[in-house]
């Protein structure tokens, strides 16, 4: 593989100065642990994933940690869930000690860190890569390409093809992982509702809709999408509350947190296809919305973000959030500007006056009037 440095090192590198422990989560193959080779080279590695090791650990988890020394690297640690409790143990007796800790399954991790690791752990969220970590070359892509590729390290570093990677992340991980759940005993229909929940990106989340076509019920719908975002899979995308929320929606949007797996999950099997797609206005907008997402939590700060909604049906897609102050963003996948892109951000502009710090329009287009960003700068704008 070839290594492209993650923006996130920074924050990660900060984190283990001054916390002794560091847990990083993110969806499988996104990179977790080839980050954590490079930036702790000098730990002692263990990979949970090899089902062996994970037994002779959980049978002695005291044992293991006695034995592994003071710098330790333990990937996948969901795989043995005792050894939080043992960590807080071994790092209460020796502050000294450093542990760096990854993991898939957000379910078993924050469990266990909010009962045996607060306050001693410093947590980060690895994605796929941002767009400002990729080279020009890929980048420049055709927005189909780009869309269809979506930004899992296999694909852009190991040029794996897209449809070849995706079908096989999904059944080996998606499928694999979340069947073992409890609460999925027909992953038929499971299978039936993860597709529709694609075919719904950047709409508003309807659980006793799609329990109508899944043939399950609306709290085990709910129950299902709590997972596709503890597995880093989708993402339900808040709205906007302020002093006037009679007036707003109050229904989540859904977006996925890779356009890749996305693709696959909607059965486009080119890029070409992405052209004259019905969703292709939801893709590209989900991309828009992740790739902030990514930036937030490189920087190890929390996303801010979340969507304007009036029940009357004017809308604006991104509002950033930060304190009392607003950043708003209309996404376009056109390829060719309009004025009337900017409508709602008049709109919301004379609602909350001064609150409104910027004002952009996020699109395909090379012609860049005021306020408008490709999305391809969409990082290096701000």
């Amino acid at each position: 593989m070839n290594y492209i440095p993650r923006k996130i090192s920074p924050a990660i590198e900060r984190g283990a100065r001054y916390f002794p422990v560091v847990v990083i989560t993110g969806p499988r193959q996104s990179g977790k642990s080839t980050l954590c080779k490079h930036l702790f080279a000098d730990y002692a590695q263990y990979n949970l994933e090899d089902l062996g090791l994970a037994e002779n650990i959980g049978h002695d988890p005291k044992g293991f940690l006695s034995r592994c020394g003071d710098k330790v690297l333990i990937d996948e640690i969901q795989h043995v869930p005792e050894l939080f409790s043992y960590i807080q143990l071994a790092v209460d007796e020796n502050p000294d000690r450093r542990f760096i800790l990854t993991g898939s399954s957000n379910f078993a991790l924050m469990e266990k860190i909010t009962q045996s690791l607060a306050g001693r752990a410093a947590l980060f969220t690895l994605l796929p890569m941002a767009l400002n970590e990729l080279t020009q070359s890929y980048i420049d892509s055709p927005t189909s390409q780009l869309l269809y590729n979506g930004f899992y390290p296999s694909v852009v570093t190991d040029y794996r093809p897209a449809d070849m990677f995706y079908p096989n992340y999904y059944s080996t991980y998606v499928e694999r992982d979340l069947h073992s759940l409890k609460s999925i005993s027909n992953l038929s229909q499971f299978q039936t509702f993860i597709r529709l929940v694609a075919a719904r990106v950047g709409t508003e989340f309807n659980a006793s809709q799609i329990s109508v076509e899944t043939g399950v019920t609306a709290p085990t719908i709910r129950a299902w999408m709590s997972i596709l975002q503890a597995s880093y899979i989708a993402f339900l995308l808040p709205p906007y509350y302020a002093n006037i929320n009679k007036r707003l929606t109050k229904t989540p949007k859904i977006y996925f947190y890779d356009t890749g797996l996305l693709t696959y999950l909607l059965g486009i099997e080119e890029p070409s296809q992405l052209n004259t797609h019905p969703l292709k206005g939801g893709v590209f907008e989900n991309l828009a919305i992740i790739e902030l997402y990514k930036q937030r939590l490189n920087e190890g700060k929390l996303p801010n973000i979340c969507y304007y909604r009036e029940n009357s049906g004017r809308e604006t897609d991104i509002m950033q959030v930060f304190g009392e102050t607003l950043n708003i963003y209309e996404v376009k996948a056109s390829q060719t500007w309009n004025k009337s892109f900017i409508r709602n951000l008049i709109y919301l502009k004379e609602l909350f006056g001064t609150k409104i710090k910027e004002s952009a329009v996020i699109y395909d287009g090379e012609t860049l009037p005021p306020h408008t960003i490709n999305i391809r700068q969409l990082t290096k704008y701000f």
